[in-house]
């Protein structure tokens, strides 16, 4: 009775069977409007293809994930190949996408639109970054591909505009998987070839041709380099990313050529308006300090130069009459304050102006010998010293003390019982 049961594994093992060898499900082309988009860290897509009425559940691993141009996102219409299959897990129906495009607008102009709106927010096209091209270069690098139109258009026009300028190529490739790669490696070079400008570029083409400058190494190697750098993409009408970033776009390879040097004729020009410019301003400069000459020679002075000596001649004669004045009065001064010292009273008696101090001299010293002690000594009295200090009381005074007693004919130390 059991056998009639099977396990749910093994129905949705069978029905797995039957779908991933259905011919009509192993490469189903489907059109909807993603939800739910997650991308995975290591760079697998997992989201919902939905219509008005249906949703099936999508995977595109990270292998064909990195081959598509712009970065999807919930709303967005898509168009995608794959292959439908089951989730054993869940038993859920999902398809496995191997290729998606933008529905209706396509796919390369989606990433076009993204990385010129990230690069632009990051800044990467604003003036203040850009470089000016070199009125006159002596150098000028040129990455693009050594054969076809462009390269010969440039090399031309420089040599007939201006062929003192040296032209450096740096042979790319311009187009296909490995180009942006190249592109990225021959900017680097040029940075060792001490250029004045470098040329970036290619000729017309699709937009699959001219792709390499909308990559985004290409454009971050232009940003980064510190020549000047002129973009040469496709035509007129073609604009790349590369443009954007560039320090200059020109419309075509023969436009980058003519803005990179410039026109013999116009140089010359140029010379021609500076010397007739320069020969004006010496002229005028040589009227101006004529002119001063003139009003220089035309001065009092030097149509009459003897008038410097005389005035000289009359200062120096008034500052010498000023310094025998002075002179005369000092001396005056110093004889007349001599007399009065020599006529005074302590030169005509000096004895006199002596007697008082002398006298008084004399009462000092009488004062101090009546105040001296050892005229009290001489009298039959005595002094009596502790220690340095006088004693004046027996109660200063105790056994075993060390005395010291002054007579008039001497000292005599003692010791008190």
């Amino acid at each position: 009775m059991n056998e009639k049961y099977i396990t749910v594994t093994q129905l949705t093992r069978y029905i797995k069977y039957k779908i991933d060898n259905d011919v009509n499900l192993n490469e189903v082309f489907l059109k909807g409007e993603i939800s739910n988009f997650k991308a995975h860290s290591r760079g697998h897509f997992y989201f919902t293809l939905k219509d008005e009425n249906s949703r099936i559940s999508a995977i595109m691993f990270a292998s064909n994930a990195k081959k598509i141009k712009f970065m999807p996102q919930d709303g967005m219409k898509v168009l995608v190949t794959g292959k439908i299959s089951v989730f054993e897990a869940n038993g859920g129906y999902q398809i496995y996408v191997n290729e998606m495009l933008e529905d209706g607008i396509g796919n390369l102009y989606i990433a076009f639109e993204q990385l010129k709106k990230k690069l632009e927010t990051e800044g990467l096209f604003r003036k203040e970054y850009k470089k000016p091209i070199p009125k006159i270069p002596s150098r000028v690098g040129v990455v693009t591909a050594p054969t076809g139109a462009a390269i010969k258009d440039i090399i031309s026009t420089i040599k007939r505009r201006w062929p003192l300028a040296e032209i450096i190529l740096f042979p790319s490739l311009v187009q296909g998987e490995n180009a942006k790669e190249d592109i990225v490696r021959q900017i680097e070079r040029a940075k060792d070839y001490n250029l004045d400008t470098l040329i970036v570029g290619r000729g017309g083409g699709s937009i699959e041709d001219l792709w390499p400058f909308n990559e985004e190494i290409v454009a971050r190697s232009i940003f980064d380099c510190n020549i000047p750098v002129i973009s040469a993409v496709g035509h007129e009408i073609d604009f790349t990313i590369a443009d954007f970033v560039a320090d200059l776009r020109a419309p075509t390879p023969t436009g980058a050529a003519e803005l990179a040097v410039p026109q013999k004729r116009d140089v010359e020009n140029y010379l021609n308006q500076l010397k007739i410019r320069l020969n004006k301003t010496i002229q005028h400069k040589i009227n101006i300090n004529t002119q001063k000459l003139e009003e220089i020679k035309s001065r009092y002075i030097f149509q009459n130069p003897i008038a410097i000596y005389q005035a000289k001649e009359l200062q120096f004669d008034s500052i010498l009459d000023r310094l025998k004045f002075a002179s005369k009065n000092i001396t005056n001064i110093k004889e007349k304050k001599y007399l009065e010292i020599m006529t005074s009273y302590i030169f005509k008696n000096p004895k006199k102006m002596l007697e008082p101090s002398k006298n008084k001299y004399l009462q000092l010293i009488s004062k101090l010998e009546t105040l001296s002690p050892l005229l009290t000594i001489k009298r039959g009295y005595s002094m009596t010293k502790k220690e340095g200090k006088v004693v004046t009381s027996v109660k200063e005074i105790k056994k075993d003390d060390q005395l010291e007693i002054t007579l008039t004919d001497g000292t005599i130390n003692t010791k008190v019982i």
